[in-house]
């Protein structure tokens, strides 16, 4: 017998098993309010099937099982936007567009990160199937926003990056001698160092770029690159999100792999600081179907484990302690008030726990 667990993988207690099941609720009751219907699909699906929905290299992040009843490969889901892909493209592949989903629930990695050694997560999120416009990412952006400022994060910062754009530079604008994948690390690490040895030194200009929106929007224009609507779409972004610290990071690209013109990231802070790390991101990308077309897309997830370890979503409860005796009756009238009863068992119980405690008449507080 042993209380250990695997290396990233730990129990909730209270009050953060509560406030992350209050947090789920908050986010996704902000998405339903905006017509976003709720679907869940499975914990653990055949191996080959997800990988190909991720819709990006999955090898390391799977953990993999075998069926029992079929002998074929199980995996667990590291994400679950994949998962919405594939219900999109299968089992609502006639639905009206676009296509307004939400989810939550947990997902599961191999491995943990440096600096999240964490490999279980709850996550939440919202789909729009069906366009990646300009006004259907408004509304993902912005939604995203609502929700997590309705889940008490404050001091809401966006940064907002074109996925594409050193591609479509390489193609013609600045080609390079390097592989693309050499390129994109350097500009991922902001590397500006290693630039003249890929024969990449054009690209410095757009690690300058970076900042706030307004800033980095001046800048790059000033470069007159070939991605004029695009500088637009994201001035009309950040125009969009009123009081939200929006910045610019044109080449950034790691986790964005399968993104087509938009990516974006969330950070904010919670009562007790900055949330460490993201606590969300998004993006348009592309739903692919077994006919082999595709469709434009847009959505965002977002981490709540972040949140809790924020500080987010405690709140006291209302439990009241029954002396030994207490009518049933009494009992269920208080619940229906909206307190958490807690009966004594016998007449030595105490109210250990609960903030006020019943005298009678009425609750007293503690």
């Amino acid at each position: 017998m042993t209380g250990l667990l695997p290396e990233g993988f730990r129990d909730r207690l209270p009050p953060q098993a509560e406030a992350a099941a209050a947090l789920l609720r908050t986010l996704l009751d902000t998405v339903a309010a905006r017509g976003y219907a709720r679907v869940q699909p499975p914990l653990v699906e055949f191996e080959t099937g997800l990988s190909g929905w991720l819709m990006k290299p999955a090898s390391t992040a799977l953990l993999r099982a075998t069926d029992p009843a079929s002998g074929l490969g199980l995996a667990l889901r590291p994400d679950i936007t994949g998962q919405i892909a594939r219900i999109a493209a299968t089992r609502l592949a006639d639905a009206p567009r676009p296509l307004r989903l939400a989810y939550g629930g947990p997902v599961l990695r191999a491995k943990g990160g440096q600096l999240n050694p964490a490999r279980e997560f709850l996550q939440a999120g919202a789909e729009l199937i069906g366009s990646d416009s300009l006004a259907a990412a408004t509304e993902i952006l912005t939604m995203a926003v609502a929700a997590l400022a309705a889940a008490g994060v404050t001091d809401i910062s966006v940064d907002l990056t074109l996925p594409e754009l050193v591609a479509t530079l390489a193609a013609d604008r600045w080609p390079v001698p390097c592989p693309l994948a050499d390129l994109h690390a350097a500009l991922d690490a902001k590397d500006a160092g290693a630039l003249p040895a890929l024969g990449a030194t054009a690209y410095a200009p757009l690690l300058a770029a970076a900042g706030p929106a307004a800033q980095a929007l001046a800048r790059l224009r000033a470069l007159d690159l070939p991605v004029a609507p695009q500088l637009d779409a994201l001035e009309s972004l950040a125009a969009a999100l009123p009081g939200t610290h929006v910045t610019i990071d044109p080449t950034e690209r790691h986790g964005f792999e399968y993104h087509s013109w938009l990516g974006f990231s969330l950070f904010g802070r919670g009562p007790e600081g900055a949330v460490r790390g993201e606590i969300g991101r998004g993006g348009s990308y592309a739903v692919r179907h077994s006919n082999g077309t595709s469709e434009a897309a847009v959505g965002f997830s977002l981490y709540v484990d972040a949140l809790v370890d924020a500080g987010l979503g405690i709140t006291r409860p209302r439990r009241l302690f029954l002396p030994h005796g207490t009518p049933s009756t009494t009992a269920d009238t208080l619940r229906a008030q909206g307190w958490a009863t807690v009966a004594a068992l016998s007449p030595t119980d105490t109210p250990q726990g609960c903030s006020h405690v019943w005298n009678g008449v009425e609750a007293a507080a503690l």
